[in-house]
């Protein structure tokens, strides 16, 4: 893993699922892009590359693979992604800001019982961002706001999972936090409150 050698600003928005990364991915482009960047917000898995798109149906329980298999996927759709999408714009001199990354492959592929140590190895050819937020919301409260948004649930989403992969992050960050910035924001408040506090730490920070 290297530090990002081009022009723009890498941003990953990480958590458990209902922790509210998409809706402040949303949020952060739009603010950025008021106060005059160039903003690209994009996602993982992608639903793009033929690899995103076997993981959406897998992830949707419509087809079924292995944990290793499903991993091996998450790193060709995330090769994908950087080439097609995030390096590109990042030589453009835009802020990319990407609704996950290989934090949640390190986190969910470990509550697997996949090796830590291997997963990384899977992707350690990958940008390290500029900066991770990590939006700490319990699975208890995430599963929750799931249940609200009225659709069914997926691979990942059942508590004892989320339990494990909650405790995985924490370890996670704490392994990288000596190589890339990584704020663990609470993402329990309003969500107004949660953006206020990315926003600062994104214009001290960067």
């Amino acid at each position: 893993m290297e530090k990002s050698p081009y022009p723009g600003k890498f941003i990953v928005l990480e958590g458990l699922d209902g922790a509210g990364q998409s809706t402040q991915t949303e949020i952060l482009a739009g603010f950025l892009k008021e106060k005059g960047y160039r903003v690209l917000k994009t996602k993982e898995p992608t639903g793009k590359s033929e690899a995103g798109k076997l993981i959406r149906k897998i992830l949707d329980k419509k087809e079924n693979l292995s944990p290793k298999k499903l991993q091996e996927l998450f790193s060709q759709d995330r090769k994908w992604h950087l080439r097609n999408i995030v390096i590109p714009a990042l030589k453009e001199g835009k802020i990319v800001i990407s609704d996950r990354y290989f934090f949640s492959s390190f986190s969910y592929g470990w509550a697997e019982g996949l090796s830590l140590e291997k997963l990384i190895k899977l992707n350690d050819k990958f940008l390290l961002p500029d900066l991770v937020f990590f939006l700490d919301v319990e699975p208890r409260i995430c599963l929750r706001r799931i249940k609200k948004r009225g659709r069914g649930r997926t691979l990942f989403e059942k508590q004892e999972k989320l339990e494990k992969v909650y405790q995985n992050y924490k370890r996670i960050i704490k392994k990288f936090k000596n190589l890339t910035k990584i704020y663990s924001i609470s993402g329990k408040r309003s969500i107004k409150k949660v953006s206020e506090d990315m926003k600062k730490i994104i214009f001290s920070k960067l």
